[in-house]
């Protein structure tokens, strides 16, 4: 019987047929790899996930119950590390963390409504790590807020530090402050859906210079696109920037900013304004809004939307200019850093006097 050469040798590349079928044949293994990491990751986080939840729901009977003092989470965790060497998870804090978790959710009726059973951890939450859900439930004043930020996640797979951004941000504050007509010129399917991509306000702390006109906003923003792409959040795609309209009178008309939305399948004309919001804008935000429709919507996507960002809004203002208006509109509102006025800064030390304050600090500190 012939004897396998298994000595060490180079894997010639060359001698494989590398074509279409072969490329195809690695892709589809790759994704399936993938795909099979990925089911057994949440597998294993869900299984651990119930154990907490469980664990949080008997100590929370049965410590109320017994009235044991805090000796009890110490006790605790040392009999579990003893018998369970080597694993993590059971130091005094997440013990204390599952109860807090399991009580946190247990007193609401809105999550009642998730629960298979009344004992049963809502399978959603088996898909987003521990650490995900100590960050939620432990920075969110309601239970609705918690299940906006695990929605929010699941949906748009978050990393903790995105998750912490978003919370950091606001973002469930800031949902819904948009005034959008969407509820009537939309159909119901996707109202929800455009209503969830719009916030109020927008946070351009990432401008370093005083803004007055129109222009410099723009000029900023599209210098940052970046920045205003993440600050609009996902599925924004720039599409352009003072796309001149030619009518065939020889009028011409330019809106400030187009975007696509890669979820919604629809485009966004966002027009900007550093003053107030006044009835005027709706008209020509809907003029622009019924012209991309027109000129660059294509059979298979979505109605597009327009997006006012403005200084301030009156909302009955806003309310009362949507009326008569046959396109779907939504107008929030934008801030920026706040610099010291010049009369304040002239009344602030300069940098050189603040550091020779320091420094003479320093020398009589040293005597």
């Amino acid at each position: 019987m012939a004897k396998t050469d298994n000595r060490p040798a180079f894997v010639k590349r060359d001698t494989i047929v590398a074509g279409k079928e072969y490329a195809q044949l690695l892709s589809v293994l790759k994704e399936r790899f993938r795909r099979s990491q990925i089911k057994a990751a949440v597998k294993v986080n869900t299984s651990m996930l119930e154990y907490y939840w469980q664990m949080g729901r008997d100590i929370s009977k049965l410590h109320e119950a017994a009235r044991w003092g805090s000796a009890f989470f110490d006790c605790l965790s040392l009999d579990l590390k003893t018998t369970f060497p080597g694993q993590t998870g059971f130091s005094v804090t997440n013990i204390k963390y599952a109860k807090r978790w399991y009580e946190f959710y247990n007193q609401n009726d809105t999550i009642r409504q998730r629960l298979v059973d009344e004992f049963d951890m809502p399978a959603d939450f088996g898909l987003i790590p521990w650490g995900h859900h100590i960050d939620i439930f432990t920075r969110s004043k309601s239970v609705e807020e918690a299940l906006f930020y695990i929605d929010e996640t699941i949906k748009n797979g978050w990393s903790r530090p995105e998750l912490d951004a978003g919370i950091e941000d606001n973002l469930y504050g800031k949902r819904g402050n948009a005034l959008t007509n969407f509820d009537e010129k939309l159909p119901a399917s996707y109202s929800g859906l455009a209503k969830d991509i719009l916030k109020s306000p927008y946070d351009f702390g990432f401008i370093d210079k005083r803004i007055t006109t129109e222009k410099q906003l723009e000029d900023e923003l599209a210098a940052n696109i970046t920045r205003f792409l993440l600050e609009l959040g996902q599925g924004f795609a720039y599409v352009g920037r003072q796309m001149e309209l030619k009518m065939q009178g020889g009028q011409t008309f330019i809106p400030d900013m187009i975007f696509y939305h890669t979820r919604l399948k629809s485009y966004i004309v966002c027009e900007l304004k550093v003053v107030p919001f006044i009835p005027d804008f709706a008209g020509k935000l809907n003029f622009y809004v019924s012209a991309v429709d027109e000129l660059m919507k294509q059979s298979d996507d979505n109605p597009t939307i327009g997006l006012l960002i403005c200084k301030s809004k009156d909302d009955t203002v806003v309310e009362w200019s949507f009326r008569g208006m046959n396109q779907p509109l939504g107008v929030a509102e934008y801030k920026l850093k706040e610099f010291v006025s010049e009369k304040v800064a002239k009344m602030l030390p300069s940098e050189a006097e603040l550091q020779n304050i320091i420094d003479t600090y320093d020398e009589v500190s040293d005597d």
